[in-house]
């Protein structure tokens, strides 16, 4: 089973900064693209950023310039990194992950992590 855990939510003012972490446990071969997702309140969960195991990087346009997605393969860690906050940052952060659970596995499984806070006030 694979877990991902996610930390370093919190309140922050506008123009501020956060680092969000998520980091994955438990049996697996091999963690391929992660991503950052986020959901406000009354609307869809969106992809934030992405990242391969090669580091090949995209954001939304909406973070692009303001966020930085980064991760430690030797650690199974990804970070988003958000400066320059807005109000409209506000949402629950989510931590995604494509698992190759076995060398043998015919596809990466999804995952993911329960969440974390992140509040940009005015």
């Amino acid at each position: 089973q694979v877990q991902l855990v996610e930390s370093g939510g919190g309140t922050v003012q506008a123009g501020g900064s956060l680092r969000v972490s998520c980091a994955a446990s438990g049996s697996f071969f091999s963690i391929n693209t992660m991503r950052w997702f986020r959901q406000a309140p009354g609307k869809q969960r969106e992809l934030v950023a992405a990242v391969t195991r090669g580091d090949t990087t995209a954001y939304a346009d909406s973070v692009a310039g303001r966020f930085t997605i980064s991760r430690d393969n030797a650690k199974n860690t990804v970070d988003l990194q958000m400066n320059s906050l807005k109000p409209e940052d506000t949402a629950v952060y989510y931590c995604n992950a494509a698992v190759q659970t076995t060398s043998y596995a015919a596809a990466a499984a999804d995952y993911w992590g329960q969440g974390t806070q992140v509040t940009v006030s005015s």
